[in-house]
Parts: C-alpha cells; structure tokens; sequence
C-alpha cells in the first residue's frame, strides 16, 4: 500500500498540471518559440516535478519507512535503503 493516499488527489492534479505544461513546452518548440522562453519553461516543468517528488518522499518516510521502522527487522533496513537511495536521486538532480 501507498503512503500518499490521503493526498493522492492533490498529486494527480499536480502531475496534470504539469502535463499541461510539458504539452505547452512541446507546441513552443514545434512554433519556434525562443531558446529562452522554452528553457524559462523546462525549468518551470523540472521545479514542479522536483516539488512532486518531495512529497512523495515526505510521505514514504512518514508512512512507509515509519511504519517499517516501528516493526524492526529486515523489512526496516531495506525501507531505509530505499528511502536513502531515493534521496541520493534526488540530491543528484538538483
């Protein structure tokens, strides 16, 4: 089961949004919009993934690592793995 439920909406209307956006970035390049113009929109869209990603880490530690933490065992170390290797993802794209 996944942590996010309770904010699963609010995810789905984030990522629509940034479809909408990426599908904005493709028709700028088709029309020869300015280099500029579709950079300043790229890095709108990599912002807003950025922040997507965040909280879906924020509710992984909350619910799944928590939970997994308060069990113990080896099910606790591999959640901490994957949180920390998500992490590590994450540090490298910013």
């Amino acid at each position: 089961m996944n942590s996010y439920g309770p904010e699963k909406d609010a995810l789905l209307k984030r990522l629509r949004r940034i479809e909408g956006q990426v599908a904005g970035i493709h028709k700028m390049v088709e029309d020869d919009r300015y280099c500029i113009d579709v950079i300043t929109q790229v890095a709108a869209v990599t912002s807003a993934l950025q922040a997507v990603s965040l909280k879906l880490l924020d509710s992984h530690l909350a619910g799944c690592v928590v939970d997994a933490a308060r069990k113990g065992g080896p099910d606790a170390d591999e959640k901490m793995k994957e949180a920390s290797d998500a992490i590590a993802r994450l540090v490298r794209l910013l």
